[in-house]
C-alpha cells in the first residue's frame, strides 16, 4: 500500500518536526544544534536537572515533555534511532547548573549503547551524573531478569517524578533514590491491533491481519507472543491488568497510578472506555487509583493499540506527581 503522510523529504523528518515543536511552543522550548530540545528556563535552574534521549517518531514523547517541572533537555535521534553520545555529553554539560544531572535512558539497545558510552565519557570528565534506566515491559522478561525488559511509556511519568523531586531542592542522590523507587514499582504491557509503518519508508512493522491483536508487542513492532483474536475492552483489560497486578504483587488496600497510552491510531473514545475498565477491575480487587494519565503519551506512528501502565504509589510519590509542571504536551 502506498504511504500517505503529510511530510516533505523523509530525510528531513526529525529536523522539521523539531522546528515545528519550537515554533508551536516558543515560551517553553528551543532547539539547539545536535537536536537538543531545551527548557527555555534552564539558564535559571538552581537545582538538579534532567536529561533524556531517544529517537523521534514517538511523539509527543520524548521531546514533547521538555519544560518547567519536566525534562530540561531531550536529545533527539533520527526516527526510531538513538542519538550519538557526543550530543548527550553536550546536553549534560549544558544542563548542569552545579547540582548534578539525572540522565534517564529507556532500555532499548541503541539508547543503552549511547547511554553507557555517555556515562563512560562523563566519568572521564568528572561530570556529576547519575543514570536511571526505565525497563518496565513485563512481556519480554520476568521481573527477576528486569535488565532485559524494554522501556515503554513509563519513562514519561518518571520524568515528572524526577523533575518534581529536583524542583523541591533535593540533592542528586536523593532525586535518583526517589526516581529509582518509582521505576522499581512500575510495570507496562502493550497490545497492538494494527501495525505501524515507518514514516520514512512506509514499511510495516508486522502483519496482524484483520481479526487478530497481539498482547506484548513492543513499540518498534517487536513480537510479544500474545497473538489472539480481538476481544472487548473489558476482556482485554482483564488479561493485561491481571498480568500487571501479578507482576508488581499489588494487593488490596494499595494505591496505584494508571496510564492508558494510545499507540497512535487509537481513539480517545476507546482510551476512556479502557480506563473505565481498568478502574473497575482494580476497584474489584480493593486497589485504589490515585493518579492517572489517559491519552497519546508515547506513540508508534499510526499503530492501533495501547500501552497499559500501573505503578505503586506512596504519599511522597503522589505529592511529587501532583506538583505543577508545564510542557508542550503535559501541564499540571
Amino acid at each position: 500500500m502506498k504511504m500517505k503522510k503529510f511530510i516533505n523529504s523523509p530525510e528531513n523528518l526529525t529536523k522539521e518536526l523539531l522546528e515545528g515543536l519550537a515554533l508551536a511552543n516558543q515560551d517553553l522550548v528551543e532547539v539547539l544544534p545536535g537536536n537538543l530540545v531545551v527548557n527555555k528556563k534552564l539558564k535559571d535552574a538552581n537545582r538538579v536537572t534532567i536529561v533524556t534521549l531517544g529517537g523521534s517518531g514517538h511523539e509527543p514523547a520524548i521531546e514533547g515533555f521538555v519544560g518547567e517541572g519536566m525534562v530540561d533537555i531531550s536529545v533527539v535521534g533520527d526516527v526510531f534511532a538513538a542519538p550519538g553520545p557526543q550530543a548527550c555529553i553536550d546536553a549534560i554539560k549544558l544542563a548542569d547548573k552545579g547540582h548534578g544531572v539525572l540522565f534517564v535512558v529507556l532500555n532499548h539497545a541503541g539508547d543503552m549503547l549511547t547511554g553507557n558510552l555517555t556515562m563512560k565519557e562523563c566519568a572521564k570528565q568528572g561530570l556529576n551524573v547519575i543514570k536511571i534506566v526505565t525497563q518496565e515491559d513485563i512481556s519480554n522478561a520476568p521481573r527477576s531478569n528486569a535488565d532485559d525488559r524494554r522501556g515503554l511509556v513509563g519513562c514519561c511519568p518518571t520524568y515528572k517524578i524526577a523533575a518534581a523531586a529536583a524542583k523541591a531542592g533535593k540533592s542528586l542522590e536523593e532525586v535518583a533514590e526517589i526516581t529509582q523507587r518509582f521505576v522499581d514499582n512500575m510495570a507496562t504491557i502493550a497490545v497492538a491491533a494494527r501495525e505501524a509503518t515507518h514514516p520514512a519508508t512506509g514499511a510495516p512493522f508486522a502483519d496482524l491481519g484483520d481479526e487478530d491483536m497481539e498482547i506484548g508487542m513492543g513499540q518498534h513492532g517487536e513480537g510479544g507472543g500474545g497473538r489472539q483474536k480481538m476481544k472487548t475492552a473489558d476482556e482485554t483489560i482483564e488479561i493485561m491488568m491481571n498480568a500487571l497486578v501479578k507482576d508488581l504483587d499489588i494487593t488490596s488496600g494499595e494505591k496505584v497510578m494508571v496510564i492508558v497510552n494510545g499507540s497512535g491510531a487509537t481513539t480517545l473514545m476507546e482510551m476512556l472506555i479502557l480506563y473505565r475498565s481498568s478502574v473497575n477491575y482494580l476497584k474489584n480487587l480493593g486497589i485504589e487509583v490515585v493518579a492517572n494519565w489517559v491519552g497519546e503519551v508515547l506513540t508508534v506512528q499510526e499503530q492501533a493499540g495501547f500501552q497499559l501502565f500501573i505503578a505503586r504509589m506512596d504519599d511522597e510519590l503522589l505529592g511529587l506527581w501532583n506538583s505543577p509542571c508545564k510542557s508542550p504536551y503535559y501541564t499540571k
